[in-house]
């Protein structure tokens, strides 16, 4: 495991039970030797959201830091999966694509925007109206990781679960603005960190286990798609030592779902096109 900017937390986490070798990195001239041989890459770098902020307002600032830290990567671990947190993610997976392509050595199937805390939350609210275990409800959450472009399928929920249409929209709202509600309990002070950092971790222990061999791994994720309309969506994933080896796709939904994959289309074009038109203006 290797940290760019963070030989502190190097320190720290070399301390936990793991065989990996844990190095911290300090500036974009250590950056190459960070990167080389790295299977796997995590960028949760940028500026958290504050009360008011959307995930959009963070694209000036976090377009910069996802494009250079992702040519980073193409130039010194072009095979490695990439996995990234930095919001808004409806943009950041497009440029991280682009900066790829640009250095001709772009992989749909290893570029991977992690929307995981959206299936998190959508298991715990689900489970803490049910009574059930949160660990053992599954919601599949599609499309994109920002407002109305996060469709919870509670139609498609294991265990099984039915609400009234007005707990329904209830509960699909909660999850839609669930990281606006940390936002505003922060009160300044940040965004979503303890809940991420759970959501991050699933999925890149996720992946690795996929590519250490292990089958039958899901887990959903914005990526290049053909799904919808929309060049990207977020849609459950089987991994494999490959990457993505399968899109599961969209499955059967409800009238209800099916209205907020329309209603989330046209936002989730513009956030993919912001985020590729981006990557036209550098040099």
């Amino acid at each position: 495991m290797i940290f760019a900017h963070t030989p502190g937390v190097a320190a720290d986490l070399s301390h936990i039970e793991t065989k990996a070798v844990v190095k911290g990195y300090l500036g974009p001239e250590q950056l190459p030797d960070c990167l080389k041989g790295c299977d796997v890459v995590v960028i949760p770098a940028g500026v958290p959201r504050k009360p008011g902020m959307t995930r959009d307002d963070l694209f000036n600032t976090n377009a910069t830091i996802v494009a250079t830290l992702a040519a980073a990567c193409a130039q010194h671990c072009p095979e490695a999966m990439i996995c990234i947190i930095a919001n808004p993610v409806n943009s950041t997976i497009p440029i991280t694509a682009e900066v790829f392509k640009k250095h001709g050595v772009y992989n749909p199937s290893k570029i991977f925007g992690v929307t995981t805390l959206d299936i998190v939350r959508a298991n715990t609210f689900v489970a803490e109206l049910k009574g059930l275990d949160p660990a053992r409800v599954n919601v599949p959450v599609i499309g994109g990781h920002a407002g109305k472009t996060i469709i919870p399928l509670i139609s498609q929920c294991t265990p099984k679960v039915d609400f009234p249409q007005d707990q329904l929209t209830a509960l699909t709202g909660r999850i839609q603005e669930a990281g606006t509600e940390v936002v505003k309990a922060k009160a300044g002070a940040g965004s979503a960190t303890l809940s991420m950092a759970y959501a991050g971790a699933r999925f890149v222990f996720s992946l690795v286990d996929a590519m250490n061999g292990k089958e039958g791994v899901v887990e959903c994720s914005f990526v290049k798609s053909q799904e919808t309309e929309c060049t990207y969506f977020s849609t459950p994933l089987l991994l494999g030592k490959k990457g993505i080896e399968k899109n599961l796709g969209i499955g059967q939904v409800s009238s209800f779902e099916e209205k907020m994959i329309s209603d989330a289309i046209p936002e989730l074009k513009a956030s993919i096109k912001k985020g590729e038109d981006f990557v036209k203006t550098l040099k």
